[in-house]
């Protein structure tokens, strides 16, 4: 038994459960921010939502433990960004990691002729994912297919832009911000700005300032997350959200302690809430227990159990 002690005692990965909010650096992929994180964390699972692409920047939610059961639904939430334009020249990638192919003169816009351009965007439309994407075709990813030369067809895919605000207009800058639905390509949004203003362009910068409801004040960028984690991944481990951070502006239901117990052998119970589609699903204690699809009956059947420390099982 002494040895199994020693062997529970040693420092390495531990089930650690919540969201980070990261303020993603440029120059790193999402996958190595979160990797660099889960080391500092020590956590034993994690996962992310949402990619960005290595040059922007900005909020990427870090999932780990149970929280990854919340990612999916994260990626259906709507985005908000700051996006500097270049115009006059466009990239083969549509950012400013491509190689110029066309130049173009800019028009001598004034500012309110910038915004009745921008808002002639707002509302349902569809995009044209650009080659530069991680989408596949016949499993290969675009990227990939571009690399090599290949330019094949895309299809369109229907997207919501809610608001699009004229931050700054000089010249060749173009500065704007733009809350979006999910799968909108920024670097297709400013490649079709630029010319139904008569000219190209590609995105300069990109900045993720929101996800769903989650504020830009709750960030934390990457040398705070170092500096928390010099003390030990337990000082780090403090600045997690829980799980149920994620579904904030989602309708809920509070189950009996009896009808917790059914919902997480899954099945189907009686619930103290109105309406009908997905909700978060609490105990009697204010406990999460997981995803539920109301019914008009009154009955929530579990959709995602979470198993969380102080639960009772």
């Amino acid at each position: 038994m002494a040895g199994s002690s020693e062997t529970r005692s040693r420092p390495g990965p531990a089930a650690v459960d919540g969201l980070l909010l990261l303020n993603k650096p440029s120059g790193m992929t999402s996958n190595q921010a979160l990797q660099k994180v889960k080391r500092l964390l020590q956590a034993k699972k994690a996962g992310h939502t949402g990619s960005l692409d290595p040059a922007a920047t900005g909020m990427l939610p870090l999932c780990f433990g149970e929280a990854t059961k919340i990612c999916a639904y994260l990626l259906e939430a709507d985005k908000t960004y700051r996006v500097t334009a270049r115009l006059g020249a466009a990239t083969d990638t549509g950012d400013g990691d491509g190689q110029v192919i066309d130049t173009a003169a800019v028009p001598d816009l004034s500012q309110a002729e910038w915004e009745a351009l921008l808002a002639g965007f707002v509302g349902d439309t569809e995009q044209v994912p650009p080659m530069y994407s991680a989408l596949k075709k016949d499993g290969k990813r675009l990227y990939e297919l571009a690399r090599q030369g290949q330019i094949v067809e895309r299809q369109p895919r229907a997207v919501r832009i809610s608001v699009i605000d004229l931050l700054e207009a000089r010249g060749e800058r173009l500065v704007f911000r733009v809350h979006c639905s999910k799968g909108t390509y920024i670097r297709t949004l400013v490649e079709d700005i630029a010319k139904k203003a008569g000219t190209v362009g590609y995105t300069a910068m990109l900045h993720r300032e929101t996800v769903g409801t989650f504020r830009a004040e709750d960030m934390l960028d990457m040398p705070s997350a170092e500096l928390a984690a010099e003390d030990g991944p337990a000082a780090l481990r403090e600045r997690l959200l829980p799980a149920d951070a994620a579904l904030a502006s989602w309708p809920e239901c509070q189950v009996s302690d009896e009808g917790a117990d059914r919902f997480r052998g899954g099945q189907a119970v009686s619930c103290a809430g109105a309406g009908s589609g997905l909700v978060k699903v609490y105990n009697t204690n204010q406990q999460f227990l997981g995803i539920g699809m109301l019914a008009g009956d009154g009955n929530v059947a579990p959709k995602r159990i979470f198993h969380l420390p102080g639960t009772k099982q």
